[in-house]
């Protein structure tokens, strides 16, 4: 029996300190430097990426886990900008404008609060709220990973959820005028020609709109 798990995530306000402040600024400038380096070397795979940046970060002042989760960031804003060039639209040079931390590694709850790491030995505790523990707290929850920002904290987390039993399976087959409903007992087909008239008229009718006022006429 395979186990279902629901993925969702949980937010709350908090108060940063310094720290969590400045590491904001380097975890933003750490993926605009690994998009910079991609770009130069026309890479947007994470392993390839990873390959390329990560001794290229070491000056800054951030412990590894951080490095790898904005060589993680910058692979997937590049991956989505080529693909965007394959389908021809427009885009601009990528770069990370807000300051955040996404990050899967070096946090764990404890005593009411997130502890996460901000420097080489330091760490930071977010007092959670207490919809934010009852909502980590309940049975089969598990914390994935967790986003901060400026005045947020949002935890990304999964749970076991129970597999239902299916009864039946229907099947739907739709085409322009008809949809067809149907399983191995009974099989419905529905007529759509009078929606596909309507909708071309419809359009037909806004179509032939004009303005003739003094907005259009101009000065």
């Amino acid at each position: 029996m395979f186990i279902l798990r629901a993925i969702r995530s949980v937010w709350q306000y908090y108060a940063p300190s310094r720290e969590v402040l400045v590491l904001l600024d380097v975890f933003r400038r750490m993926i605009n430097d690994s998009i910079r380096i991609g770009l130069v070397n026309d890479v947007s795979s994470l392993r390839r990426l990873s390959i390329l940046s990560y001794n290229q970060l070491a000056h800054y002042d951030s412990p590894s886990c951080y490095k790898l989760c904005a060589i993680s960031r910058a692979a997937g804003i590049l991956a989505s900008r080529k693909k965007s060039v394959k389908r021809g639209y427009p885009t601009r040079e990528p770069y990370a404008f807000r300051f955040c931390i996404v990050s899967c590694y070096g946090f764990k709850i404890k005593n009411g609060g997130l502890e996460i790491r901000v420097a080489r030995g330091k760490r930071f505790c977010v007092p959670l709220t207490r919809h934010t523990l009852t909502v980590v707290s309940r049975p089969g929850v598990e914390v994935r990973s967790f986003t901060l920002t400026q005045n947020r904290l949002s935890l990304c987390i999964t749970r076991d959820v129970a597999p239902v039993e299916s009864a039946s399976t229907v099947g739907v087959d739709r085409n322009l005028r008809n949809l067809t409903v149907g399983n191995d007992e009974e099989t419905v087909r529905y007529d759509l020609s009078e929606t596909v008239r309507i909708a071309r008229t419809t359009v037909h009718i806004v179509g032939s709109f004009k303005r003739n006022d003094v907005r259009t006429r101009g000065s």
